[in-house]
């Protein structure tokens, strides 16, 4: 897996690394048993502090997606979304949203190109199922946001729809 941080984002370096391993695990790219490069490994990769990198590891073990064993490394825990409140995971969601597009604008992408590499994106990724049922409710739509009702806001236009 390639490592990447933007220290110019907005986004903490360590919040940056726990995205792109939630991520990982999400898409598949990471499974479980997957050994993660050490602190030090990654650190001198990214040219960071090690105490970056060893906080996003603490932030991820702490919410269940790694653990380290002395001796042994650090390895993804488990392949499932651990179970996390529904605002919760918005609020993620949001996260790696903004920091997905502060960079692909930073880069010179109109938010038309964005939309389109996110919809092809979604395209090519198996959509992951949850296991015990899903937490959506019927006012909820696919990203599991409300539905605010009265018409569009002009989005649907822009990726194709309406």
């Amino acid at each position: 897996m390639r490592w990447h941080v933007n220290p110019h984002s907005g986004v903490p370096l360590y919040v940056q690394l726990e995205q792109q391993v939630k991520t990982a695990i999400a898409a598949g790219v990471l499974a479980e048993g997957d050994r993660l490069p050490t602190v030090r490994e990654l650190a001198l990769e990214l040219t960071i502090n090690p105490n970056t990198v060893a906080r996003a590891y603490r932030e991820l073990e702490r919410a269940g997606f790694i653990e380290t064993t002395p001796g042994r490394g650090t390895f993804v825990k488990t392949g499932k979304v651990p179970p996390m409140p529904v605002d919760e995971r918005r609020r993620r969601l949001e996260g790696v949203v903004d920091v997905m597009l502060a960079e692909a604008r930073a880069l010179g992408f109109a938010d038309e190109q964005v939309l389109a590499a996110v919809t092809a994106a979604i395209g090519r990724t198996p959509e992951p199922r949850p296991e015990g049922g899903d937490e959506k409710t019927g006012a909820e739509n696919e990203a599991g946001f409300r539905d605010k009702g009265g018409g569009s806001d002009g989005r649907d236009e822009a990726a194709g729809g309406g």
